[in-house]
C-alpha cells in the first residue's frame, strides 16, 4: 500500500493554524473489469524501474563469478557437447540431414532462454518482497525484468549460435528475417507462464518446488534434443499442442532454412496469446493481496 503526503489548508485568515500536518492517503489495488487486463501507460510510467532492476539482476548474477558472462556461452556448449556425445554419436538419434551439434544447439539456446525465464520470473514476486511490501510500483515490472535479464543471456549465446552456423557453412536466406518474430513468440510464452506461476507461488509456495520438475520434463516433450520428424504422424497434431514445438521447430527452421510446419506454429501462436491474456487477468486479481501475503 503506498501512502500520499498531504497537508492541512489554511483557514479563513489566510494563515494555517498550525504547522502542515501530513497525513497517509491509501492507495487500494483492485482488480480489473477491464477487457483490458494490463496498464499500458502505468507499466510505461515505471519503465526506469524496469531497467534498473533488469540491470541489477545481471550484476547481481555475475558480480562475483570466476568467468561471469562467459557461464552465458558455456552453459549451451557443455550440454549441446554431451547431448552430441551420448544421444547423437551412441544412440545414434536421426538429425534430419543437419550435423546433430547443430540441431541440438538451435533447440538449447531458445529453450534454456525459456526454461531460465520461466523460473526466475515464477520466483520472481516472492524474491522482491522486500520491495512489494514497501512501495507501490506496477507488480508486473517485477517478472518482466526477471524476463529482461534473460534476454540479455540469449542475445550473447546467439552469437555462439551464429558462429556454429558458419562453421557448418549454414545457407542465409530471407527467412533470417523472420527470427525476431519467434524471440518475441517465445518471449510472450515465457512470460504468460511465468507471471501466471508468479502469481500462484505468494500463495502456494510449492509452485516453486514443482516448477524445476515440470520444466525439466517439458524439456523432454519438446523437439530439442531429436527433430521433430521421429514422432510419429499420427501423434504430431496432439504433439503440437505443446506450445514450446511450434516455436522452437520454427526457429530451427528459419534458421537452418527448413520448411516450417504451419500447424504447430498456428497452435503455439494460439495458445501463447491466450495463455498471456488468461495469465495478466489472473495476475491482476492476485496483486492486490501480494503485499499481505507475500
Amino acid at each position: 500500500m503506498n501512502t500520499i503526503a498531504q497537508a492541512t489548508p489554511p483557514n479563513s485568515a489566510g494563515e494555517s493554524d498550525s504547522k502542515p500536518v501530513m497525513r497517509t492517503v491509501p492507495i487500494v489495488l483492485e482488480p480489473t473489469t477491464s477487457l483490458i487486463p494490463i496498464r499500458i501507460g502505468e507499466l510505461w510510467a515505471y519503465r526506469e524501474l524496469l531497467y534498473f532492476l533488469i540491470w541489477r539482476d545481471l550484476k547481481v548474477r555475475y558480480k562475483q563469478t570466476m568467468l561471469g558472462v562467459a557461464w552465458v556461452i558455456m552453459q549451451p556448449l557443455i550440454m549441446a557437447t554431451v547431448f552430441t556425445i551420448f544421444l547423437g554419436r551412441f544412440a545414434r538419434i536421426p538429425s534430419a540431414g543437419v550435423p546433430y551439434l547443430l540441431l541440438v544447439f538451435t533447440g538449447l539456446v531458445p529453450w534454456m532462454f525459456f526454461s531460465s525465464a520461466v523460473i526466475t520470473s515464477g520466483n520472481s514476486v516472492v524474491g522482491s518482497a522486500h520491495l512489494i511490501t514497501k512501495v507501490y510500483f506496477p507488480r508486473l515490472v517485477v517478472p518482466l525484468s526477471a524476463i529482461g535479464g534473460r534476454l540479455v543471456d540469449f542475445a550473447i549465446s546467439s552469437l555462439v549460435l551464429a558462429g556454429l552456423m558458419y562453421y557448418y557453412r549454414v545457407d542465409l536466406t530471407w527467412k533470417l528475417a523472420t527470427v525476431p518474430i519467434f524471440v518475441l513468440l517465445l518471449t510472450a510464452l515465457a512470460f504468460g507462464v511465468g507471471s501466471l506461476t508468479a502469481a500462484w507461488n505468494v500463495k502456494y509456495r510449492d509452485v516453486s518446488i514443482m516448477l524445476p520438475v515440470i520444466v525439466q520434463v517439458w524439456m523432454f516433450v519438446t523437439p530439442i534434443v531429436y527433430p521433430l520428424d521421429i514422432v510419429p504422424s499420427r501423434w504430431r497434431s496432439v504433439y503440437s499442442l505443446n506450445p514450446l514445438v511450434g516455436l522452437i521447430e520454427g526457429f530451427r527452421a528459419v534458421l537452418l532454412n527448413r520448411a516450417l510446419n504451419l500447424q504447430a506454429l498456428l497452435f503455439s501462436t494460439a495458445i501463447t496469446s491466450a495463455l498471456v491474456i488468461y495469465a495478466l487477468f489472473v495476475f491482476r486479481r492476485m496483486e492486490r493481496d501480494f503485499a499481505d501475503v507475500v
